[in-house]
């Protein structure tokens, strides 16, 4: 099969790579249809994840349909539609027992990481039963293919984190997919302000068109001024820092409001200061997190009902065949104006 292999830092290539086979009982094959490209894959490519070594195939996003699974597999058969989560959950250790399926103890963030990923034809995914989601009758599976990751984690990492409430005031620094994911599922809990910041105009237009109240261009605008301006001088209840780069993550401790709280998304692949001599009296919560996908069953009813459209996340599309195409789209959006390309097999 064909298959994007990761060959250590700035490395990789469409390669011919071996089919995955069943090891364990609870694994599925799923034959994937679609896949995308993650900014977590340019960071491997950085080199920031370490854990994901040379030879490994990428990508943990996808829709497919089933093909062969283990003995103990009982929710799925062959000839299923399914959709990938990107994390990987026993359902039975205690880390999943309590929610945390991203720490599961034989799972978590293992596919296009410890294992071999999505951006190949097939695919092994373990504990199938509590790693994977039928495709709802009638659904577009390449909207769906935003339910692998992105949502859930704008969602989850981003919102729910923040603890956006009604009437609250919310700033994103970051208005790239992940930060347009978080601005969309901010709107499910009504707060008052949603300001996202990037150095992309074109991405902050797109931001107003997806509901944000205000936009800041952090290249032409000072964003500590602006945001406290359109705040009375406070700043915002939370702070979602979407980007992962050690800039951001500071300005996020200038942005936030006494009691507020900053959420963490991004991928850090170095250090970024703490300025506690600033915030230590100052009320503040910082979160992190990866995401666990515990919201992917309620999205899937939000999109399936129309609440919520992820295809306005599309901006571009690929064959497997030209996925090096889509990696130099992918990460040279500031000029191709990219969001989330699609990759069909």
């Amino acid at each position: 099969m064909k298959a994007l292999v990761y060959h250590g830092p700035g490395q990789k290539s469409l390669d011919e790579h071996a089919d995955p086979t069943i090891l364990e009982p609870g694994d599925a094959i799923v034959r994937v249809t679609h896949t995308t490209i993650c900014g977590t894959d340019l960071h491997i490519l950085k080199g920031d994840v370490p854990t994901c070594v040379p030879g490994r195939i990428l990508g943990h996003e996808g829709v497919g349909i089933v093909e062969h699974v283990g003995a103990a597999v009982t929710s799925f058969k062959p000839g299923d539609h399914v959709l990938i989560s990107c994390i990987t959950a026993c359902g039975r250790c205690d880390y999943c027992r309590r929610g945390m399926y991203s720490h599961c103890a034989t799972g978590g963030w293992i596919l296009g990481n410890a294992i071999d990923g999505t951006q190949a034809e097939r695919v092994r995914i373990p504990h199938a039963d509590t790693s994977l989601y039928h495709v709802p009758a009638g659904a577009s599976e390449e909207a769906l293919v935003m339910l692998s990751d992105i949502l859930p984690t704008g969602f989850e990492c981003g919102v729910l984190n923040g603890r956006v409430a009604p009437g609250s005031s919310v700033a994103i620094v970051g208005a790239g997919p992940i930060g347009l994911a978080a601005l969309l599922t901010a709107q499910f809990y009504s707060p008052a302000e949603i300001i996202l910041i990037d150095l992309d105009q074109i991405r902050l237009d797109v931001a107003l068109r997806f509901g944000a109240t205000h936009v800041v261009n952090s290249g032409t605008a000072d964003p500590v001024a602006a945001v406290k301006a359109l705040t009375e001088g406070r700043g915002c209840d939370t702070v979602i820092e979407a980007v992962g780069v050690p800039a951001t993550f500071e300005l996020c401790q200038d942005l936030v409001a006494p009691g507020g709280t900053i959420a963490n998304v991004g991928v850090h692949g170095v250090k970024a200061d703490l300025h506690l001599e600033r915030l230590w009296a100052a009320n503040i919560a910082i979160t992190t997190r990866l995401v666990d996908t515990v919201t992917t069953p309620m999205l899937l009813k939000t999109v399936t009902s129309g609440k919520l459209e992820p295809m306005q996340l599309i901006t571009h599309r690929f064959t497997l065949d030209t996925i090096l195409d889509a990696y130099d789209t992918f990460g040279r959006a500031a000029e191709t104006d990219a969001l989330k390309v699609l990759i069909t097999t």
